[in-house]
């Protein structure tokens, strides 16, 4: 097969698992906590690194913001042989009890976004994989880290989130909101492969505090440190799966 064409990644390139961050300093933050890693690739907001972790192999590579650009990472890491995603990323908080550096492990996004439109009905749910997901569930209780776990939003209009969207998000139960969360659900559940997600909380959107994802320097710190044992728990999860 060709070099993918956004990636520049071909066949024996990649590992079986992969975290996909947005963020491609994130790329080199999840490297630096393993046994050892390698830069593969390079490209505009893609960054392509892969790793072992405690004997296991792994990819790691960023998606940039939004599900257009998480849709082409997932389509070509699938291509040349990855079969399972986790995103580690941050969020929104859309219910007044979670707090900025808690961990929401997502069990479906709502698919408030238009790339999802173009392969399939809106009515069609984006969901994570049971297995991934439990997985990153038990690998957090296993380093004591609360993490709420439930539904939340994926939305591509940042600046756009309105405060009737976030009373309609918050009135469903749904945990937070973030950007790429039901591209990778639905695209790695229509190829026959497997997607999970952990994100920690940057901002409370019902009560005012909103924060995207971006360089983590720019994190209030609780969110900084939990960005790190989140990135812990996922690589623990990569262990198990």
């Amino acid at each position: 097969m060709a070099k993918q064409p956004h990636l520049l990644v071909e066949d024996g390139d990649v590992a079986d698992i992969a975290l996909v961050p947005g963020d491609p300093g994130r790329v080199d933050r999840i490297a630096d906590l393993c046994d050892d890693s390698e830069t593969v690739a390079e490209n505009r907001e893609y960054k392509v690194v892969n790793a072992t972790y405690e004997g296991r192999d792994l990819t790691i590579c960023s998606t940039g913001i939004g599900s257009p650009s998480a849709a082409i990472a997932v389509e070509e890491l699938a291509a040349v042989g990855v079969e399972t995603f986790i995103r580690v990323g941050t969020t929104g908080a859309l219910q007044s009890d979670i707090e900025i550096g808690d961990m929401v492990v997502a069990t479906g996004a709502a698919k408030d976004e238009g790339t999802t439109k173009r392969y399939e009905a809106v009515e069609v749910p984006a969901v994570a994989d049971y297995g991934t997901l439990s997985t990153l569930v038990e690998s957090a209780e296993r380093r004591q880290a609360p993490v709420h776990v439930g539904p939340i939003a994926t939305d591509d209009a940042f600046y756009a989130e309105t405060q009737t969207y976030v009373e309609a998000w918050n009135d469903a139960g749904l945990l937070c909101v973030e950007m790429e969360a039901a591209a990778l659900f639905t695209l790695a559940r229509r190829k026959g492969l497997a997607a999970g997600a952990i994100c920690t909380v940057d901002g409370n959107l019902v009560e005012g505090t909103q924060k995207g994802e971006t360089d983590d320097e720019e994190l209030p710190e609780k969110a900084k440190d939990n960005v790190g044992r989140a990135i812990r728990i996922a690589l623990d999860a990569v262990t198990e799966l």
